[in-house]
């Protein structure tokens, strides 16, 4: 339970400034104790509204609207929600239809760089994230509110810092209201203090920020490299334009040869057949081959005691969802109570096995454990994938497992009911294609090379926002 603070209690003066709101989350979230600072700082500072610029003045959400949701890239264009702006591998992403994206009533919801995205609805209300060069050509749903910075008055990185810092922090979720579900608009925030440092100051914060951005655009754009390169070379490069749900439902289909394995109708439907087929047709060796030696096992489980955030002697611990964002929020546990088996060696896949079959949903998906990322906890719903050999890296495991090819054949290894999970002896038949050795150290290279970029994204917005604390307080 939260209380005040027994020397600076919640005063009466502070509900006419929320409007009479009678919830304490406005008053116990630090978004005063950040104001009373801003206010001591002896530089200007001016209303968020005032350095924004475009529809509604740039600060809007969007409209409620039927989706409909397309494959084909002619017709449809990449979708951002409230829980996708926070991902760092965008090769997933819905695809809305494009007469319905460019159309007069959502048309302006178009994103572009430099604009920061609030989460505005829901669990993640008040998260933030920045729209990187990559994105410009997505849309974005009713439930991410946009702020467009005038970049006549204000540089784009500086104001995303602010917003993102533990100050923007702050100040943002003291105005998200509601219970169940929860929501802020675009005019709970216009008023919020911006303060102003000076060119030196804020381009340098900029440069920092928007360098970060275009390092994860990097990151993306290497990961589709890979993916594209050992389908390529594998000679299977129809693949990667699966178009699954073009080719009907899997409905009316006889098996032969089933054994006391599997007699689950998904694990043998048509179309993930097809695939196989398609791979078994290149030279391969199986899943379980190459992970002969190394790891090809669901986590472990464990108990959960918590420690302190950031201490040396507590985890990061990473659950499903949060390993697929830029930055993991996850709980911090003790390493006292914790086995060793929660982490991960370097160059390991994790891929999200439990869950459901939807087709927004992460079960199935995979990340690669490398870089800072190998410094984190990591809880037992992920199957872990660990090369045995050096001949087939990780990294170059990643570039197969992350298409929607391998997507397609992990899901068909599923079992169980509502929770699905990964049949491992289904898994393990899984086909990785040979390839020839400087080929797949080509491929795997060009993975390592994304995840150096992506560490030094994290380290380039770190610096940033270090900077703007240090503008702040010092």
């Amino acid at each position: 339970m939260k209380v005040a603070e027994a020397g600076n209690p919640a005063r009466r003066g502070w509900m006419n400034r929320q409007g009479l709101r009678l919830d304490a989350k406005p008053y116990l979230s630090g978004a005063f104790a950040t104001q009373r600072l801003l206010e001591q700082l002896p530089v200007e500072k001016v209303p968020l509204k005032e350095v924004t610029a475009g529809h509604a003045g740039g600060l809007y959400n969007g409209p409620q609207f039927k989706r409909v949701y397309l494959t084909d890239s002619d017709h449809s264009v990449p979708f951002v929600g409230s829980k996708d702006m926070l991902i760092a591998d965008f090769g997933a992403l819905p695809r809305l239809r494009k007469t319905d994206a460019l159309s007069r009533q959502l048309g302006y919801l178009k994103l572009r760089s430099g604009t920061t995205l609030i989460s505005c609805s829901g669990f993640n209300a008040g998260r933030r994230s920045y729209v990187r060069p990559d994105m410009d050509g997505y849309w974005s749903s009713q439930d991410v509110l946009k702020v467009v910075p005038d970049e006549g008055r204000i540089q784009p990185g500086y104001l995303h810092a602010f917003l993102a810092s533990r100050f923007g922090e702050a100040l943002v979720k003291g105005k998200v209201y509601g219970s169940a579900v929860k929501h802020i608009e675009p005019h709970h925030i216009e008023d919020l203090p911006v303060p102003r440092f000076g060119d030196a100051v804020e381009n340098e914060i900029h440069e920092l920020v928007h360098g970060a951005a275009e390092l994860r655009a990097e990151f993306q754009a290497g990961l589709e490299a890979s993916t594209r390169d050992l389908f390529r070379t594998a000679g299977i490069e129809e693949l990667l334009d699966l178009r699954w749900h073009e080719q009907g439902r899997d409905l009316g289909f006889a098996q032969s040869g089933v054994t006391a394995t599997s007699l689950r109708a998904l694990n043998f439907q048509p179309r993930a057949r097809r695939i196989l087929e398609r791979l078994g047709e290149r030279e391969c060796v199986s899943l379980g081959e190459v992970c002969e030696g190394g790891q090809l096992s669901r986590g472990v489980r464990f108990q959960r005691v918590d420690g302190e955030p950031g201490d040396t002697y507590s985890y990061r611990l990473v659950g499903q969802r949060q390993a697929f964002w830029s930055r993991p929020e996850g709980r911090w546990i003790s390493k006292a109570f914790t086995p060793d088996e929660v982490l991960a060696d370097d160059e390991t896949l994790l891929v999200a096995a439990r869950g459901t079959l939807g087709e927004n949903e992460v079960y199935g998906r995979s990340v690669l454990v490398t870089g800072e990322w190998a410094n984190l906890a990591y809880s037992e719903d992920f199957l872990r994938i660990r090369s045995g050999t050096s001949e087939y890296p990780g990294a170059y495991l990643y570039a197969l497992i992350r298409s929607e090819a391998l997507f397609r054949l992990l899901r068909a290894c599923s079992t169980g009911g509502k929770q699905q999970d990964i049949h491992l002896d289904l898994c393990k038949a899984i086909p990785v294609p040979v390839l020839t050795q400087p080929d797949r150290d080509r491929i795997a290279n060009t993975v390592r090379a994304a995840y150096k970029k992506r560490d030094e994204a994290d380290q380039k917005e770190d610096l940033g926002l270090a900077k703007l604390e240090e503008a702040v307080t010092g």
